[in-house]
This record gives structure tokens, sequence and C-alpha cells, in this order.
């Protein structure tokens, strides 16, 4: 019997968790934790972490797990990396559910930077308005330029004092339009966007607005992440699981 376990926290995973609902799938939704109230799912849920490689390996192994599906965030490294080793030891197979990556076009002004720290370093000097579009994980990092006024778009309304010595905070939850992140950058007087190249069409919108304002977008690639077969759309990763030679 096939049971499945999606690691999840993307629109993708809840398309697919959807899809296996309805297909009557044995399969578990998992989810990191990082929000307060995170998107209900029509599969049994777990939420939190799973203490590492080797935590993630018995947990397969004690649940009679049989695939694996990481439709993590592109940015969840470590999740993602913890699941290729914990399956190759409980000798269960994986296939990751990924998004494409953004594109520049015609008319966007785009600094790219391989890492957080790059980011930080293409930032000016002088004092800036900047629309950190991270989230909330990587912030810290920003504090080596302190003279920058950060704006920063939650799900959650953060719990502790924030590592930043001038921010303005928007509580709002996806997915955005062009026009509402026109009109936030706009009142916000925005001179730079940091943006992770995470994909999709949830957060699409602050690119187009920021192309449209002329304003340039400093663009953080994805980290990587040890090999694993990736899947683009629902009907790939439903065939996949139900391939005998996984």
């Amino acid at each position: 019997m096939t049971r499945i376990l999606l690691l999840g926290g993307t629109t993708e995973a809840s398309a697919l968790a959807k899809t296996l609902a309805e297909t009557g799938a044995d399969a578990v939704f998992s989810y990191a934790g990082r929000t307060a109230k995170p998107v209900s799912q029509p599969l049994p849920t777990r939420v939190g972490g799973f203490g590492g490689t080797d935590g993630l390996a018995g947990y397969l192994k004690a649940e009679g797990i049989t695939h694996v599906v990481d439709a993590t965030h592109p940015f969840a490294e470590q999740m993602s990396t913890n699941a290729v080793h914990a399956c190759n030891a409980a000798g269960v197979p994986l296939c990751a559910f990924e998004r494409p990556v953004w594109q520049a076009g015609d008319g966007d002004t785009w600094i790219h930077a391989g890492s957080i720290e790059g980011a930080v370093d293409a930032l000016p000097d002088a004092p800036a308005r900047v629309f950190l579009a991270i989230g909330k994980q990587n912030l810290s990092q920003f504090a080596a330029k302190p003279q920058h006024h950060y704006l920063l778009r939650l799900v959650d309304t953060p719990e502790a004092d924030l590592p930043l010595p001038s921010t303005t905070v928007e509580i709002a939850r996806g997915p955005f339009d062009v026009q509402g992140d026109t009109a936030l950058m706009q009142r916000h007087g925005i001179t730079h966007v940091v943006a992770k190249n995470a994909g999709g069409t949830g957060a699409a919108a602050k690119l187009t607005a920021a192309r449209d304002l002329g304003l340039p977008v400093i663009m953080i690639g994805r980290p990587e992440v040890p090999e694993r077969p990736v899947m683009g759309s629902v009907a790939e990763v439903m065939a996949w699981l139900a391939h005998p030679a996984n």
C-alpha cells in the first residue's frame, strides 16, 4: 500500500493535497510550523520539525511512509536537504514538486545576488527605503546596513523585537496583486526591492509593480540542494506516485 508524506507550505503543496484527498490517497501533510495559522488542508496534518535527518528517517519507518513529496518553499534548504538524506537512509523514494524560477523581462532592473549576504552587499551605502520581501527568517543580516528603512510584509505579527533598527511591518497573507503592491510601494516611498526567487504567481505582483515604478530588484538566487527528481505539476507528481519503478 502506498502511504505518502507531503512536505508542504506552498500553493503547490495545497494543490497536490487537494488532488490526493480527492483520489482517496493515504497521505499526511506536514507543515514546518513557522506561521501561527497555516492554511487548513484536506489531509491529516502534522505541524513541526522531525528532529533532523535521523528524526525524519525514523518517522518514515515508524509511519510506514512509502513515498515523500517535497513541496516546501524553494528556500527551505535545510528541510529539503534533510529529506534527501533521510529518504536515502530509509530507502524511500522522494521527488520535489517545485515551481519554476522567475525570469527578468523587458523593463526589469534586476541585480542578481547568490545569497542573503550578497543581497546586503548589493544595497546602496546611501540611505534607502527597502521593501524587504523575504519573510522573517533572514532579517538579522540586513542589520549590517542600518541606515536603510525596511518595509516588511509578514504573515504573523512579530512576537519579539525585530533585529533591524528602522522598520515598518505590514501584516498580510498572499496572493497579492499588482495594484495593491504598487500602492504599497508608493505609500512607503520604496526605492529598492529585495526578493527571493521563489517563483510562482502568488508573490510575483511585487516584481511587476517594481518594473512599472522603475525600481531595482535585488533578486536572491535559490540555494543548492542535493540532486532529486523534480516535478513541475500535480499531474507529474501523481504519475510519479503511481509508477511501479518507485
